[in-house]
């Protein structure tokens, strides 16, 4: 579980998005489209949920892209080169329902634009027509248009600033596309739970089935401990065993948020404890 490239993507002030390829020969042959792993940096962290963005069973590794929002992520993103995980554990979920639909529009919004990068790919290989839409804060949040762009028939931009692409959301351009034209098989959406659940409002009018891929937080990833559960079509189920993909139109988006709000104080006080940390470590003496 050794860390063998790393790469910041983006950064700004505030954000920061990083790509480390990781040794883990099993999981990269086993691996597809749209399931994650669950790794612990350290012995007594947190266990965190990232999607594989990509696999490689020649270099026997696989790609995670995460952004540095919480403790545990930034822990994970002062680690290096050479440095290791403490665990590493996966594939986990259901892979993503590969088949060609027809026409397809997949979006990506924030960090969740890494997530649609393999379903992206994965979808033309199938034969499908692919229209893309990427959304973030700024142009310089704006993550793997490029990668995206290769898989994609059209693509489309938006930003809140407007500094690249529509001014605007991801929303707004998906409402002007199905206004035009409303012949899509498919709408695959990740990104923060407020644009999904927004993304979903506009899509069932014209009931084009819509896929959301939902982070919720996990422990044991295996559907004992409960931690993730959800509301989809009025009846329970869980993020890591059932999904992580899951029908936009019966997920029950209020709950989901409320439950992704409950450590939200405890997340502030570790915040501060490791910025407390780092002063006191950059104060040392070498």
């Amino acid at each position: 579980m050794k860390i063998l490239t790393k790469e910041i993507l983006a950064q700004t002030s505030d954000t920061r998005i990083t790509k480390i390829e990781i040794e883990a020969p099993l999981i990269a042959k086993k691996v597809q489209a749209g399931q994650f792993v669950l790794l612990m940096v350290t012995e007594k962290g947190e266990r965190i949920p990232l999607t594989v963005v990509g696999n490689d069973p020649q270099r026997e590794s696989i790609t995670l892209i995460f952004q540095e929002v919480g403790y545990s992520t930034k822990i994970l993103g002062t680690l290096n080169i050479e440095d290791s995980l403490y665990a590493l554990v996966g594939p986990l979920g259901h892979p993503t329902p590969i088949k060609n639909y027809g026409r397809i529009l997949v979006i990506g919004g924030g960090v969740g634009i890494a997530e649609i990068l393999p379903v992206a790919k994965a979808l033309k290989e199938a034969g499908n027509v692919v229209y893309s839409i990427l959304g973030a804060r700024t142009k310089e949040l704006l993550i793997l248009k490029n990668e995206i762009k290769s898989y994609s028939d059209n693509l489309y931009i938006a930003t809140d600033d407007g500094s690249l692409g529509q001014k605007g959301f991801v929303s707004n351009i998906l409402e002007k596309i199905l206004k035009e034209d409303k012949d899509f098989q498919l709408v695959y959406c990740v990104g923060p739970v407020p644009m999904m659940k927004v993304v979903s409002n506009v899509t069932r009018p014209y009931k084009i089935k819509t896929l959301v891929c939902l982070n919720a937080i996990m422990l044991d990833a295996t559907g004992m401990c409960g931690g993730c559960r959800l509301i989809e079509g009025g009846k329970v189920k869980f993020c890591c065993v059932d999904g992580p993909e899951f029908n936009g139109h019966e997920v029950d988006f209020d709950e989901l948020m409320h439950r992704q709000g409950r450590f939200i104080n405890e997340e502030k006080v570790s915040l501060r404890k490791l910025k407390h940390k780092c002063k006191l470590d950059s104060g040392k003496k070498k």
